[in-house]
């Protein structure tokens, strides 16, 4: 009996969570993330801005989870583009998962807006948060496919030697950080390749080309063109 009363309460406060996250996804949507505050979401979901603290300690906590919500529906986006070519050569997985990305960021620049380029979402650095996790299952979905052309078909990678000291230390360091799957000069390729692709569409979402362009799919598929040169593909 108890247990059964415990199950029901979890699925209670599951559900008045997805009710949560779906009103601030709205209040987003519709005014902005200046009007996603507590006691604006607590009103969309007919309770007090103090009730909404039994589900959330403060407003930080509360952007994090929504900020996750968001991270996983692009990562499945970009997992399901992957998988529907899950025999095709990892080129090909590659370039789907960057266009499913442009893909969801076009249909949800509100959300993606928040994500990438708010300062209301919290940075990407609390160690075990919800946010960061999902935030980390976002970032491996390329580098996974470029380790895997890296060990099956390694692309022209640059001289360490000629790289700037600096630069050279930052790349070891990441290198170390996915545990050796990209060596340094690999890193390096993979990260300004993806510098490029993730700028120019954060430029399109936050309409800072529309002086110079109304389309920018063009633009994309050859910056797109141009990492598959610098890739091998």
């Amino acid at each position: 009996m108890a247990a059964g009363a415990s199950s029901r309460r979890e699925r209670l406060r599951r559900a008045t969570l997805e009710e949560i996250h779906g009103a601030a996804r709205k209040l987003l949507v519709e005014q902005g993330s200046a009007a996603v505050t507590i006691n604006a979401v607590a009103r969309q979901v007919g309770m007090s801005g103090p009730a909404l603290y039994h589900y959330y300690a403060g407003h930080d906590e509360l952007v994090g989870a929504v900020t996750a919500d968001f991270f996983r529906e692009l990562t499945a986006a970009m997992e399901h583009a992957r998988d529907a070519r899950a025999d095709a050569p990892v080129g090909e997985r590659i370039l789907a998962a960057c266009r499913a990305m442009r893909a969801w960021a076009s249909a949800h620049p509100a959300e993606f807006g928040w994500v990438f380029a708010s300062p209301v979402a919290p940075p990407n650095r609390q160690p075990g948060s919800a946010r960061r996790q999902a935030g980390q299952r976002f970032e491996q979905v390329l580098l996974d496919l470029t380790v895997e052309l890296w060990r099956t078909r390694p692309f022209p990678v640059p001289d360490p030697a000629g790289l700037p000291a600096s630069l050279r230390e930052q790349l070891t360091a990441y290198s170390t950080a996915i545990d050796g799957g990209l060596p340094p000069e690999a890193a390096h390729v993979f990260l300004s390749c993806w510098t490029r692709l993730y700028g120019l569409l954060c430029m399109e979402i936050l309409h800072q080309l529309d002086f110079a362009y109304s389309d920018l799919e063009p633009v994309f598929e050859e910056c797109l063109r141009d990492v598959a040169d610098t890739l091998g593909l």
